[in-house]
């Protein structure tokens, strides 16, 4: 399956006592703190230390995780992090989890102190978690227009519930519900990778929900007689897509056929969880090479030890699995009716051009950004936010 194929298919609030949902019958949610595990965070410790190190004939990154990174980041995991008191940090954000048709969803929710802010759901995708918007969440509760922003966890990921089937539940159908829940009838949608797939599928599932949609990633649906023949800019970024396929897209491919042969390795080792994933901040990011210039420590930290103490990687990664074989492909037929924002980020996997995204989105506005990659809401949040603001400003007027 080539990345191409896989983005057709990927397709501080106060504290609240547990309530009847609105607009989703049955809907449950309540307020959630992370739990602290001290058993867990001390095993943690000593996995860490007994790390079996591979050898490396190569002193950079060019077969991979580069080996002097890795070892100076798990020591710095091992030695000078503390979950505890991270715990204890994380939980000053507005966590809670809502029952939807009874599978649990853990979600951030930023309420905005301006009564007209507009409610968005903001998505992001793998191998991240809610820790990305950290820097932009509270931007965005601010400023003019403000918003409410309902950050959810997938299923399979973090605090959320693990299916215990194999496409057990559709996000494209979850969210919706759970935003009626909280009481917004309407709202914007916004996400990259895994999320603006989602994005997308609330948008050609739910038009009467969604008053806008901004992604980073553009879908490509099939093509139907008629369609104009691809433009120069798309066949070359086809071509591009093809290179990245052969160099970069293993992980997707191991992924989307095998996800339990990997996910019992990375379960079980966190220092193999740090290599898999670290190694995708630093290929996908705008850091010149270096990871730790972009994210601090801590944060990665933090992203890594929420997939291992919820014991989710295995059931993230399972996403590519129903995703690429289970759940229904996008349709020629398909367009998104409400007025679309693609922002594209330049070291991103994938950079689509205008004319590729017309086919499936109503296109309002298209930014190809000067700096940023896969993760721009903690690598560029003040344009993130400022290409938010704008687009929810332009459905306004």
């Amino acid at each position: 399956m080539t990345r191409r194929d896989a983005l057709q298919l990927f397709t501080g609030a106060a504290m609240i006592a547990a309530v009847p949902a609105r607009g989703a019958p049955g809907a449950r949610m309540e307020a959630f703190r992370i739990p602290f595990d001290h058993r867990a965070a001390f095993d943690l410790r000593q996995r860490l230390k007994a790390t079996r190190w591979a050898d490396s004939i190569v002193d950079n990154w060019s077969q991979g995780t580069d080996f002097k990174f890795l070892r100076s980041f798990i020591a710095y995991w091992q030695d000078h992090y503390s979950w505890e008191r991270r715990v204890e940090a994380l939980n000053r954000l507005p966590h809670y989890r809502a029952r939807i048709d009874r599978f649990g969803i853990h979600f951030l929710h930023f309420r905005s102190q301006q009564k007209d802010a507009a409610p968005l759901l903001l998505m992001n995708g793998w191998p991240s978690s809610f820790v990305e918007y950290l820097r932009l969440a509270p931007l965005l509760t601010t400023g003019n227009p403000a918003f409410h922003v309902v950050v959810p966890t997938h299923p399979g990921f973090g605090f959320s519930d693990r299916p215990s089937r194999p496409y057990q539940v559709e996000p494209a159908d979850l969210y919706p519900a759970l935003m009626q829940s909280i009481g917004y009838g309407r709202f914007l949608v916004a996400g990259t990778d895994i999320g603006a797939g989602v994005a997308t599928r609330i948008a050609l599932r739910r038009p009467d929900l969604v008053t806008g949609v901004h992604v980073a990633e553009a879908l490509e649906r099939p093509a139907k007689p008629g369609d104009p023949p691809p433009s120069e800019a798309e066949n070359a970024y086809h071509r591009r897509d093809s290179i990245w396929d052969q160099d970069e897209g293993g992980y997707q491919a191991i992924q989307s056929s095998k996800p339990q042969t990997l996910g019992f390795a990375l379960a079980d080792s966190p220092t193999g969880l740090a290599s898999w994933i670290l190694e995708k901040f630093r290929g996908w990011s705008d850091c010149d090479g270096d990871p730790a210039s972009v994210f601090p420590l801590e944060m990665l930290a933090d992203n890594l030890t929420i997939y291992w103490m919820s014991n989710t990687i295995a059931s993230s990664i399972r996403y590519y699995y129903d995703a690429s074989r289970l759940r229904p492909h996008l349709r020629s037929s398909d367009y998104v009716e409400a007025p679309t924002a693609v922002a594209m980020w330049p070291k991103d996997i994938g950079i689509a051009p205008r004319e590729l995204a017309e086919r499936l989105y109503n296109v309002q506005r298209y930014t190809l950004f000067e700096r940023g990659g896969h993760f721009p809401a903690w690598e560029q949040p003040e344009l993130y936010a400022s290409d938010l603001r704008a687009f929810a400003a332009s459905l306004a007027s």
